[in-house]
């Protein structure tokens, strides 16, 4: 019977440069995290921008509607014209002597 020589070696270290390369990619690691995923991450910082963005056009619709309501209470405010359409337009009065014709197209009712 023949005898296989072994030989035991001895447990294989990490040599310092691989060990310091495993280090500073560590550390790379670590810093990059709270950068893309934490709480003030590059990702948040886009959501808030495009939110931020999104309620800017939202604002402005506004103060565009808001200008024209302004407009329309000074002339409410100013003029007895401007009254006396609205009361014509929306509450359908006329004045004393004046007739009324009311024209109804039959092609709107249809739709």
């Amino acid at each position: 019977m023949s005898r296989r020589h072994t030989k035991q070696h001895a447990p294989r270290r990490i040599p310092f440069d691989k060990l310091f390369v495993y280090f500073l990619v560590s550390i790379i690691v670590l810093l990059q995290y709270p950068l893309w995923l934490g709480s003030g991450s590059v990702l948040r910082l886009w959501n808030l921008d495009r939110q931020i963005t999104k309620q800017k056009k939202d604002n402005d619709l506004l103060h565009a509607r808001n200008k024209i309501l302004e407009a329309e209470v000074q002339d409410l405010k100013k003029g007895k014209a401007a009254l006396e359409e609205r009361a014509r337009l929306e509450l359908g009065m006329i004045k004393k002597g004046e007739t009324f014709y009311h024209i109804v197209d039959r092609r709107k009712k249809k739709k």
